[in-house]
């Protein structure tokens, strides 16, 4: 496991420890999770998106269908 230090501004903190108080979270780590798989599962809908109209556009798809699925 992999561990990161980023410098947060009071903005972005007090919503951590509003995701925490209104028990969305345990800890911050666990917010700072949730919020990558959260933009992971965007980039991975964007990718769908993508191939889908390149079907539209050139009547293919482009990529490996079964890697893209394999990351959901």
């Amino acid at each position: 496991m992999t561990t990161i230090s980023v410098p947060l501004n009071q903005e972005l903190d007090e919503f951590i420890q509003d995701m925490i108080d209104n028990n969305n979270a345990e800890t911050k780590s666990g917010v700072v999770r949730m919020a990558l798989r959260k933009l992971k599962e965007e980039q991975l809908i964007k990718e769908i998106i993508e191939a889908k109209n390149s079907v539209k556009k050139y009547g293919t798809f482009s990529g490996d269908l079964d890697k893209l699925v394999k990351k959901i």
